[in-house]
Order: C-alpha cells, then structure tokens, then sequence
C-alpha cells in the first residue's frame, strides 16, 4: 500500500441532551447557516448524517476557524430522525461518535436524558462540549444573529449578564458533581481535563461559531491519530438502523468510520443468530437538494468512503439488527471477517439467568447499556434482544416462576399489535422508557411495592408475638370463658391466638382468646401499652391462671422463625422485644427452637 492511500478522515460528531433541549434546532441552524453561507456544494446530506466541510466551517466560524490551522477534512454530523438512541452506537473497539455536543437548555439544567447522555459519555470516554442552549430567553437579552458568544455576551446589558451567569455556574456545578472539571470555554486552557461550556442559541445562532470552532480544535489536537485512515481499505461501519425500502427490500442505514465499500463488496453483518454474509446490490445516497416531490429519493453510488452515511441494499438483510457492525470482506478469507463480527458482537453479549426478566432495546449498544444498568441493581436477566416486543417475549416473561420475573422492560422499542393482545391477557407488566435509568427505577419501584403488598399479606397471616399481665382484682368472671383485665407490656395481642404460661422454660398452653375489649368496645387486636380485659376460653381463674401472671401468645415454631428471619425490620420494636423474649425462653430448653 503507498503512503498516500492514508488519509485523514472526519470526525464523527453525536448530537446528545434531553428531549426538547434543543438538538434538532442546532442541528437545523449548523445545516441552515452552512447552506446560506456557502455555495451550493456547502453541505452532503447522508443517510442519517450531514457532512459540513472544513471550508464551510471556517465561513460559518469567521475568524475563529483558520482552514490554515487544521488538516481534517471537517465534521460529519450524525442526525439519526426518530427515537434511536444514537449516543449507545458503538464502532470497533468504542463509541461511533468520535466526539459529542451535550446540549442543555440553560433555564433547565440536567434532566433525566441529559444525566443518560454524561453516564455514557463518561462510560466511553466520548470528549464532548456542551452547548449551553437558549441564551436568548435570558430576560433582558440582546440578540446579536450568529455572532460568535464572547463579542454577544459582553455586550449584554450587566443585569442580563449576570442572570445568564447564575444558570451557567448552576450548569457547571451540575457537571462537577458528575467528577466533570468544566469553565466557560473561552477560559479553558486544558481541553483534556476540563469541558468548555458554550453559551449559545440555536434561534439566533449566537455561539454556533464556537462550538464548531471547539469541535474543530479539540478533534484536531486529541483526533489527529485515530482519524488517520486506509482510504481504499475493506469498509467498516456500524447499522444505525433497519429499514424496509421500496424496490429494495429490506435495507440498512450505515455509518461507514473507515476504508471504503463498493457496490459488489462481499459484507459481513451482525444479526440476531449468526453474521449475514451478503452481496452489495446498491449503495443509495440522499439526491442532493432533492425537490420532496421527485419520485426518486435517493441516488446510486459506486463507492463510500469513510467517513459516511449510506444507505446499503443487499439480499437476506431481514435478520439484521440495529448498532451492529458491517465490515467488507475483500481480500481476506470470509470465515476470518466473519469470525470478527462475531467476536465484536460477543463483546456485547449480555449475561443471562435461568429467572429473571426479558429485556428489549432498539439497538445493541441500547442493550448493553441497559444491560450494564441492571447488572447494577442487581435486576437478573433471563433474555435480551433487540428489536420491538413481540408476542414471543411475552410468552417467555410469562414463563417466570417469581411474579417479579413476569415483566419485561422495553428500551425505545414498540410493541407489536399482536403483542398487546397477548399482553393483556398474560399476567406480564410492561415498562417502557427512553431513559433508562428511569426504566430501571420504575421496575425497581414495582417490585418494592410488590414485596411490601406481600409481606404485608404474611404479617396478616402470621400469629404476633406478645406478652401481658393479669391486673389484680381484674376478675370479671372466673371460667367459661374466664374474662381478666390485663395489661399489655409488649407485642400485639389479637383475637383467636393461643395464650401460654411458661413453667421453667416450658410454655403450658392455658387456653384460647376468644374475645377482646378497650373501654367497653370489642376489638380485633390490642398494642403495647393497652389496658383491655381478654376473654379467655380454657382456664379457670385461680387454678390454671391467677391475677398478677405474666401470660404470653404462644407461637407456632414456623411463625417465630419467619417473624424472626424475614419480618423483624417489619414489626416494631415492642413486638421483637415480646419475640425475643418468647426465643429466649423456649431456647433455654432447646437452644435451636425456631432456627
């Protein structure tokens, strides 16, 4: 291979942040600005990208982008439409995105898919600015359209300045308790360690200039190396998405982030069993400035270098599946790049139990992530896949011996129509969220409910502990049933429980409650604390029981040792007083009562 054949390629950059933060918009206005400040040629839609060139950038940029300074090429902006989670796509060895934009509302802070976005960008490594978004709404403000922020900010009035000023520093502070060291950007010395902040709107274009402007110097100082690429090397890339086209069957949408594809190139794809080995049919491409009205939307290509967006038809794609990789063969022996594809795609491999719940995400990086989330709440995973819920998951959640089990969390994924039928009438909850620590908290939540309402059930169940007194000169009648007026010192005493007197360490059952009143009324069960008279059918007062006893509930040995096994933290403190109590005695006699 010659020298010249390696080549720099663009850097790929993830539009990351919260749903209504702003990240279609800026996308829009980069897009907008680089069509009317450049010539015709300014932009290349791809499938699922756009490629905003180095000179574009620097006429968007003005003085803050020298096209002298830099030798990439210039940026390729990933703009997936829909739900699909771009920022868990992997690429070989990493993330897809070489580099990401976190953007913020600046009124609004973090929010649940912005604290998404940083756990992954920490997790990856990822550099990223953050585009503090909506500076314009500052009360106050004065716009300037498209300047760069610094000119802008300084020309604010001091008032809105520092109103700005206060929602930055919340901003900052909200990233240094995620361990990210952050400034306004045109104070940060050491990109490497610290995250610029920059203020700007996608509405007035305010601080566009400097974000491109961070974009370009930072993958230019930190990206040089890993964007040195073989130009005419076998293609590399990751599926964005799956889609069925007309004409074409089903087809993938593909980041291509090294060498190069051709239409004929022999390809290996991931899939849901084993890798795809397929033919390139056609390689489509948006038809530039395409009137929305043109029967054809797309255009054939012969080849795609990287780094690009295409649209690849080929036979059998049906079993592919999103976040996948897709690598060329070319030159090499077909079983090694399959072997490859399947080592990339054991990486992502979830661990799964014999119990547990099924878990469906849109794409496999999604899955990882959602993977890596549960194995931290220590949630078991009986089946992960990707792709919408279909009849199948719900059948197999409905195997799940624990009703804990009988669910299944569905990341950015549907549900099928014939599944929502099956799911109503299975005993199988779905959860579905496009954060995911949201979803795994709402799961978490459920189960805590659900062991609550059961453990609630056996406390119902189960006979209470407790221990009172025979008050003297409480003898309201001597047998038949025999009725006292007692005091209770620990534990609760309900209706129909067996009463024990202990003799050396032996209870002695004396006979059963039959009846319980406070001041007159007749309840169900009596506290710590209460004075009640007890009916008591069984005994005779001043035989089997005299006034000044101390009588306890007698408990069945299973009842004892799950109240002392699993319901102690259940009960209060006066109730475990009476239980150890009742053990100590009965251990006395027999040290493994109750173990």
């Amino acid at each position: 291979m010659s020298d010249q054949a390696h080549s720099l390629r663009t850097p790929i950059v993830a539009v990351l942040g919260h749903v209504d933060h702003g990240k279609t918009s800026l996308l829009d206005k980069i897009r907008g600005s680089a069509v009317s400040d450049g010539e015709a040629g300014a932009i290349t839609q791809h499938i699922g990208a756009t490629a905003v060139p180095l000179d574009t950038i620097s006429e968007m940029a003005g003085s803050l982008v020298q096209p002298s300074d830099f030798d990439l090429p210039g940026l390729l902006f990933i703009d997936t439409p829909g739900h699909h989670s771009f920022s868990t796509l992997r690429a070989r060895g990493g993330a897809l995105a070489d580099i990401a934009i976190l953007v913020v509302d600046v009124n609004d802070g973090f929010q649940p898919q912005t604290e998404e976005a940083i756990d992954i960008l920490q997790r990856t490594g990822t550099p990223f600015v953050v585009a503090a978004n909506k500076v314009d709404t500052t009360p106050g403000w004065n716009p300037v359209e498209d300047s760069p922020i610094k000119p802008s900010y300084d020309g604010q009035s001091d008032a809105a300045r520092s109103r700005l000023d206060e929602n930055l520093y919340e901003l900052i502070g909200q990233l240094s308790d995620r361990d990210f060291s952050a400034d306004f950007y045109w104070r940060v010395q050491n990109f490497r360690n610290n995250i610029g902040v920059v203020p700007c709107s996608a509405l007035t274009g305010e601080g566009v200039p400097d974000i491109l402007a961070v974009l370009m110097g930072l993958s230019q100082r930190f990206m040089k190396a890993e964007m040195e690429i073989d130009v005419e090397g076998p293609g590399e890339g990751t599926v964005l998405e799956v889609k069925d086209q007309q004409g074409f069957g089903a087809t993938l949408d593909v980041v291509v982030y090294d060498g190069i594809i051709r239409e004929g190139d022999t390809i290996v794809v991931g899939a849901s069993n084993e890798p795809i080995v397929t033919e390139v049919r056609a390689l489509l491409q948006p038809r530039p400035n395409a009137e929305i009205r043109v029967e054809k939307q797309f255009e054939q290509v012969d080849s795609v270098g990287a780094a690009a967006g295409v649209k690849i038809a080929a036979p059998d794609l049906d079993n592919a599946i999103a976040g996948a990789p897709v690598r060329v063969v070319r030159d090499r022996p077909e079983e090694d790049v399959v072997e490859e594809v399947k080592a990339e795609l054991a990486e992502i491999e979830v661990g799964t139990e014999e119990e547990g719940v099924v878990v469906k995400a849109d794409t496999l990086g999604s899955l990882e992530a959602m993977a890596n989330a549960l194995q931290e709440a220590e949630i078991p995973i009986l089946r992960a896949e990707v792709g919408d819920i279909a009849p199948r998951d719900v059948a197999v959640a409905g195997t799940a011996r624990e009703a804990e089990n009988k669910a299944i969390l569905g990341f950015n994924v549907d549900v099928l129509p014939n599944a929502e039928r099956e799911l109503e009438q299975a005993e199988v909850r779905l959860f579905s969220d496009d954060v995911i620590y949201q979803l795994v908290e709402e799961y978490d939540e459920y189960v805590e409910e659900m062991k609550r309402s059961q453990q609630e059930t056996i406390l119902d169940k189960i006979i209470r502990p407790a221990r009172f007194q025979i008050l003297q000169d409480h003898t309201f009648r001597q047998s038949d049933p025999a009725v006292v007026g007692v005091e209770i010192m620990s534990g609760t005493v309900k209706n129909n429980a067996n009463v024990a007197k202990f003799e050396n360490n032996e209870p002695d059952r004396v006979g059963q409650l039959s009846g319980i009143q406070l001041q007159g009324d007749d309840v169900s069960e009596a506290r710590a604390g209460q004075r009640v008279s007890l009916a008591i059918d069984g005994p005779t007062v001043g035989r089997q029981i005299e006034e000044g006893d101390e009588l306890w509930i007698d408990l069945p040995e299973k009842h004892a040792k799950i109240l002392e096994q699993e319901l102690s933290d259940e009960i209060p403190a006066d109730e475990l007083e009476a239980l150890s109590g009742y053990l100590n005695k009965r251990r006395k006699r027999d040290p493994f009562w109750g173990k």
